[in-house]
């Protein structure tokens, strides 16, 4: 059959190795094989014309529409159809406008049936366009590109044959300039430094404003972040609702418009998308953008967002998931238009899995699930059983008289990867979070996805890129059972460089003791970066920035740093602190003071109000803000040096010092001026009077490298990696007294310090402070 096959295309105008390897794509073969017979019944002599050969073996690879094929192969045939180009707009017509019956009028009009172009008009369209170009050809000859004077070419002559257009343009490009000389066959001459023209330079500058907009395109002054699609605009292009059929590679079959129909008359013609994720982990930072893709493109669209908990899993699944993940998205500033779970179609999902089965589409097979890993493992004895068998051993799996692991329900079909007959129910005797003992078999993912998307009339079901692999399976599953088929679009992950996510890496950081939960905020959990005080919008403007692509995107915590200071640094009211105190007396501190002073919460904007601070003979600083000797490039505190102390107006100078018996400076006796009085000093620092004592926790990142889970940089597994300095606590640090009433989560700027929030662990005897992140200063800086 093969040697037929090979002789019968190799007849039609391909080479024997071009049949040959049509022969491998099963589908193409049959395609193409179709509409060879299908030309041989309307004249034999047909099939051998490699014109229409050629033809016959674009529509086999590249029609994704099949019922139409006999629609434009008789037009082939019957030679109304004759060029690439027609047969391209013919496919094109049934990609949007496959509802029946077919407006022949307006196809033929659309692919430019019994137009014909003559030699006359290819010659005076050419010239047309080659006198458009004309000045550009002249200065720079065959330097030119050519190739852009082609497309306008064939775009004003859509039906004319391809060769010939390029050949006048050849022909009048060669009358134009005349025969290539010397100099044209040179190459070109680089300029010194390998530096771009000057026109490169701008048009690669305005790019990278395009891609990388500064912090002000996205912040208001309140500090108020744009949405997520507004920042994205006209990146994001998806299909309207109701126009799935319009995007590639979607299946249509015979009952597509008409599921289609029925979909828009349940939503209304509303973009629907959904956010599912696992309930047996808590969120990380990738979730964020996936949050904010979904609820963000339907909110944009004036569409809803379901929240669909993909509780599938039964042994993995607790409440605090649940909670937790609801908890996220709420934080990030969306609702969920509904709240539902894979576990609500649990009865529908196993009746569709018997229909599927009575179709022929699936069976139940006993190998081991160690004998299905992989990519190439043996197809299965059972894939042919009897559909009885195969409905009666699955209602015998459902109840319970089958053990776990001797059973699974599979389907007919094979993903883009070349994994082939998919699992589709295995057997689990666990109880469920939601449904206790009522089931024995649960739904895997590959399942119970596009059936879900299906029945909650999803019309975008928007995922990360690893699931790209399973669309053929998503499109196949809903037409397999002729459900309404939702569009499954697909944008690269989102990782971080130095952190891990894996539910189950997270978990073993927790069990081990390197972390102390869920939210410790040296994770990336969304949790975690929330008690460390990430505001959200600094999240969602982080997710923006980076932005909604195919490529799977590692991005550096810094990126994310800078969004959160972008945020906080016109959110947080400023306060002063010192982490490691050291006592200074002003001994002639003057007796007329009031002892207070009125500090601004924003000293850039001193009309969003203001706080109350004590101002007294003693006061602290920072231990590292002062030095017995001081260098040229120092600027801070010394001997010989005074020193402004912030919003206090006063400069103060050492009068003497106080050691202990190791030499270690523990109080500093000054005098002080008024600014005004004073000269100028180098600098200014921050200090604080009668103040709280608060714990302060500083963070740093977990690990050491970059990518600790991968073996080329960390041989040794990614618990080796772990700094152990990650988290500094200072028991004792000094906070000015208008923190007194910080609330969790309540968010300052420790001037000169950096960022910081108030944690959970707070008492009413003691504030406990997160370091958020640091100021972009270097904070050691002289």
């Amino acid at each position: 059959m093969a040697d037929e096959l090979v002789l019968l295309f190799v007849g039609t105008g391909l080479s024997e190795q071009k049949a040959k390897e049509t022969l491998k794509n099963e589908t193409v073969s049959q395609n193409l094989k179709s509409a060879i017979d299908q030309v041989s019944k309307i004249s034999a002599k047909l099939k051998s014309d490699k014109d229409i050969g050629k033809l016959l073996y674009h529509v086999a690879t590249k029609l994704k529409a099949r019922k139409y094929q006999s629609i434009i192969v008789e037009y082939i045939a019957k030679r109304k159809l004759l060029s690439e180009a027609q047969v391209n707009a013919a496919m094109d017509y049934f990609k949007h406008n496959p509802l029946e019956p077919v407006d022949y009028h307006l196809f033929e009009s659309e692919c430019g049936v019994g137009v014909v172009v003559t030699p006359d008009q290819v010659e005076e369209a050419v010239e047309g366009v080659i006198a458009l170009h004309k000045t550009g050809l002249l200065e720079q000859r065959y330097r030119y590109n050519i190739g852009a004077i082609l497309a306008e070419a064939r775009a004003k002559l859509r039906w004319a044959d391809g060769k010939a257009v390029k050949n006048e343009v050849d022909m009048q490009v060669l009358d134009l300039l005349g025969p290539k000389t010397d100099a044209d066959l040179e190459k070109p001459v680089k300029q010194k430094g390998g530096k771009a023209p000057k026109d490169a330079e701008n048009n690669k500058s305005k790019e990278a404003v395009k891609e990388s907009p500064s912090a002000e395109n996205f912040l208001g002054q309140d500090g108020e972040v744009m949405s997520f699609m507004e920042l994205m605009g006209e990146a994001v292009k998806f299909h309207k609702p109701g126009e799935n059929y319009k995007t590639a590679g979607y299946v249509v079959t015979e009952k597509t418009m008409d599921l289609m129909k029925q979909h828009l008359k349940e939503t209304g013609g509303k973009v629907y998308s959904r956010f599912p994720p696992e309930p047996n982990g808590i969120l990380h930072i990738g979730h964020a953008k996936a949050i904010n893709f979904n609820f963000g493109y339907a909110k944009a669209n004036g569409g809803n967002c379901y929240l669909r908990y993909d509780d599938t899993n039964p042994e993995k699944e607790e409440e605090k998931f649940f909670t937790g993940i609801r908890d996220m998205v709420e934080w990030l500033g969306y609702k969920p238009w509904k709240t539902t779970h894979a576990s609500d179609n649990f009865d529908k999902l196993y009746e569709m899995a018997e229909e599927l089965i009575r179709r022929g589409h699936a069976y139940v097979c006993h190998m081991r699930p160690e004998d299905i890993k992989g990519f190439n493992p043996p197809d299965s004895p059972w894939r042919d059983r009897p559909i009885e068998e195969s409905l009666q051993l699955f209602e015998d799996m459902k109840n319970g008289k089958i053990q776990e692991g001797e059973a699974t329900l599979r389907m007919k079909t094979t993903l883009e990867e070349g994994k082939k007959d998919p699992v589709a129910y295995r057997i689990k005797f666990s109880p469920h979070h939601r449904t206790g003992d009522a089931w024995c078999i649960y739904p895997t993912y590959d399942f119970t996805h596009c059936l879900c998307d299906s029945i909650e009339n999803i019309s975008h079901s928007l995922c990360t890129k690893e699931f790209q692999s399973r669309r053929s399976s998503y499109y196949w599953l809903c037409n397999a059972l002729d459900l309404y088929c939702p569009v499954q679009w697909e944008y690269g992950r989102l990782n971080l460089s130095y952190t891990v996510v894996s539910k189950r890496k997270i978990a073993k950081l927790i069990t081990e003791g390197y972390v102390r939960d869920w939210d410790d905020p040296r994770l990336f959990t969304l949790t975690a970066l929330r008690r460390r005080g990430f505001p959200p919008e600094a999240i969602n403007l982080f997710c923006a920035k980076v932005g909604v692509t195919m490529a799977q995107t590692v991005i550096d915590p810094s990126l994310l740093e800078a969004c959160v200071r972008d945020v906080l640094n016109i959110k947080a009211p400023r306060v002063m602190a010192v982490l490691d105190p050291l006592k200074v007396t002003i001994t002639n501190f003057p007796g007329d003071h009031s002892g207070e002073l009125t500090v601004p919460d924003f000293p850039a904007d001193e009309s969003r109000g203001s706080h109350k601070i004590p101002f007294t003979k003693t006061v602290y600083i920072e231990r590292s803000d002062f030095r017995e000797t001081a260098d040229k490039n120092y600027k801070r505190f010394s001997c010989d040096q005074p020193v402004g102390l912030r919003h206090a107006c006063y400069v103060i100078t050492v009068e003497s010092l106080q050691k202990d018996s190791s030499g270690n400076v523990t109080e500093i006796l000054a005098t002080c001026k008024k600014s005004s009085e004073a000269d100028k000093p180098k600098g200014v620092i921050q200090w604080v009077c009668n103040p709280l004592v608060c714990e302060v926790r500083l963070y740093d990142r977990l690990f050491h490298h970059k990518s600790p889970e991968d073996p080329n940089e960390v041989p040794g597994g990614f618990l080796n990696d772990i700094k152990r300095d990650s988290l500094q606590v200072i028991p004792n640090a000094y906070v000015d007294q208008s923190v007194k009433n910080a609330k969790f989560l309540d968010k300052y700027q420790f001037e000169r310090i950096g960022f910081f929030s108030a944690d959970q662990d707070t008492t009413p005897g003691k504030i406990v402070f997160n370091r958020t992140v640091t100021l972009k200063e270097d904070r050691d800086k002289n």
